[in-house]
C-alpha cells in the first residue's frame, strides 16, 4: 500500500486519527465510539488491555453489529499475527469484518532474516482475512532494537504489512522526531502510524505521520478508558489544519 492510497481510503490527505480504546464492556465501548464518531474521527481500534482475547471477542461482535460502518481495527494485546490471523479470518466468515489488526511485535528482524514474520505472512495468507495490518515495528515494550538500526528495521518491515508502525518508548511518550525522520527516509511512499505520544500540544511536529493511533493524549485525565471529546476536538482541529496547510 501507498500512501496515497492509505489517504484516499480515509478521504483525508492530512494525518488519520484512530483512537485506541481500551475496552472494558460492550457498553462502554459504544460510549466512546459515539463520541469519536461525533469527532470526526475516521475509525478506531479497539484493544483488550485488561482481560485476554476470550472475553475481547463478545465485545468486537457487539460494536460491529452496533455500528456496521464503522471502520473498526483491533489489537490483541501480546498476540502477534501468529494466533490473530486465524481469529480474524473466522470472524470475517461470520460476517465480523475487522478492518485492520495491530500487533505490538511485527516480529522484524533488522538483519534481514524475518523468520518469525515470514511464518506469520503464511499464517495471515491462509486465513482468508482481508484486512489491513498495521505491523509493531522498533516497537515500545519489545525487543529493544538499536537506534542505528532503526532505519533496517523500516525497511525489512515493507514486505510484511500495509502500514509500518512505531512508537515512543513506552505508553504516553513522545517518539523521537529523529525516529520518525529515520522511518519516514528508509520506507519512502509507504504509510506509517504512530502509537503512542501524540496529544494536541504535539501533533503538528509529527505531521510527516500518516496515521495517528492515539488513546493517552485524548483521554479524560487519569482515566485510561474513556475519550475526552474535548481533547479528540481538538486534535481533529489541529489535524484538520495539517490537511489544509494552514497549521503554523
Amino acid at each position: 500500500m501507498k500512501r496515497d492510497e492509505f489517504h484516499k481510503l480515509f478521504k483525508t490527505p492530512g494525518p488519520v486519527v484512530l483512537p485506541v480504546i481500551h475496552v472494558l464492556d460492550s457498553a462502554r465501548t459504544r460510549k466512546n465510539v459515539e463520541i469519536l464518531l461525533e469527532a470526526g474521527a475516521q475509525g478506531c481500534f479497539l484493544i483488550n488491555h485488561d482481560f485476554e482475547p476470550e472475553r475481547f471477542l463478545p465485545i468486537i461482535r457487539d460494536t460491529r453489529a452496533a455500528f456496521p460502518s464503522l471502520w473498526m481495527a483491533v489489537n490483541f494485546l501480546a498476540v502477534t499475527g501468529k494466533d490473530a490471523f486465524p481469529i480474524l479470518g473466522q470472524l470475517q466468515s461470520e460476517g465480523c469484518q475487522v478492518d485492520a489488526y495491530w500487533a505490538d511485535d511485527a516480529c522484524i528482524d533488522e538483519d534481514g532474516a524475518n523468520i518469525e514474520a515470514k511464518e506469520i505472512a503464511d499464517v495471515r495468507a491462509k486465513s482468508g482475512w482481508d484486512g489491513l495490518y498495521f505491523g509493531g515495528t522498533a516497537f515500545k515494550k519489545q525487543r529493544e532494537v538499536d537506534k542505528s538500526r532503526y532505519g533496517d528495521a523500516a525497511r525489512e518491515a515493507c514486505p510484511f504489512m500495509e502500514v509500518i508502525t512505531t512508537s515512543g518508548v513506552a505508553t504516553g511518550q513522545e517518539a523521537d522526531l529523529g525516529k520518525i525522520e529515520t522511518f519516514r527516509a528508509a520506507i519512502g511512499d509507504r504509510p506509517m502510524a504512530l502509537a503512542s505520544g501524540i496529544s494536541p500540544e504535539n501533533a503538528r511536529d509529527y505531521r510527516d505521520v500518516d496515521c495517528f493511533m492515539v488513546a493517552t493524549g485524548i483521554n479524560e485525565p487519569g482515566n485510561f478508558y474513556d475519550i475526552d471529546p474535548t481533547r479528540l476536538g481538538e486534535l481533529m482541529s489541529i489535524t484538520r489544519s495539517l490537511s489544509k496547510g494552514t497549521a503554523p
